[in-house]
């Protein structure tokens, strides 16, 4: 089994009991987890917020099709790239499918390694998405963590001030903008001006640089 897929899932979204079992058999086979659905709604109701994974949905389904589940998704906060499969598809249903943000869209019958080469596409970027998450979320808590004068600092060194230009600015002695600025680096947990400053960018503090 391929380790770094353990702790996501490959849902599958088909009316078809056959097309489903055959998708559940194939991907189990290259060591992925799948769950199988017979509609979006049953999909909606077991979701549970955060799960990692990516999902194959057929476009044509009774009740809800594939195209309304897919516009429906940021209601129930799934963001999980997209895979459509199709026995009856066409252009505008491609195009649709795409346009709303699903990363390809297959056509039965499909070739098998085709199939698993882009659920394997779809989960490194949804891991990565996740990973992305997570270094974000740390960077706001240590963030958070620093104090008003701190944070102060933060935006005045970023902008290319020197630690007395700083000083000047906010009214206070040089030293006091030092000790200010190693707390903040430490909560930081950064080592250079060049650190902080990608930080900075992430939280928006300050724009990338351009040219």
């Amino acid at each position: 089994m391929n380790s770094t897929n353990h702790d996501q899932t490959v849902f599958v979204i088909d009316d078809d009991p056959d097309v489903r079992d055959s998708l559940q058999w194939l991907l189990e086979s290259v060591g992925l987890t799948v769950r199988t659905f017979e509609d979006a709604m049953a999909f909606f109701e077991n979701y549970r917020p955060g799960d990692s994974g990516c999902l194959v949905m057929d476009v044509r389904m009774p009740g809800m099709s594939g195209i309304n589940a897919q516009k429906k998704l940021p209601e129930y906060r799934i963001d999980l790239p997209v895979i459509m499969i199709s026995a009856h598809g066409n252009v505008d249903m491609a195009v649709t499918a795409l346009t709303q943000g699903a990363l390809t869209f297959i056509e039965k019958p499909f070739d098998d390694q085709v199939l698993i080469d882009h659920v394997h596409n779809a989960l490194t970027l949804d891991r990565e998405r996740h990973q992305k998450q997570r270094s974000q979320s740390q960077i706001q808590q240590r963030y958070d963590s620093l104090t008003r004068r701190e944070k102060q600092v933060l935006a005045l060194i970023v902008q290319g001030m020197s630690n007395q230009e700083a000083a000047d600015d906010l009214g206070i002695n040089r030293k006091t903008v030092e000790g200010h600025r190693a707390h903040m680096m430490t909560k930081m947990t950064v080592d250079s001006l060049a650190e902080l400053v990608q930080i900075a960018i992430a939280l928006g503090i300050v724009e990338g640089y351009t040219g």
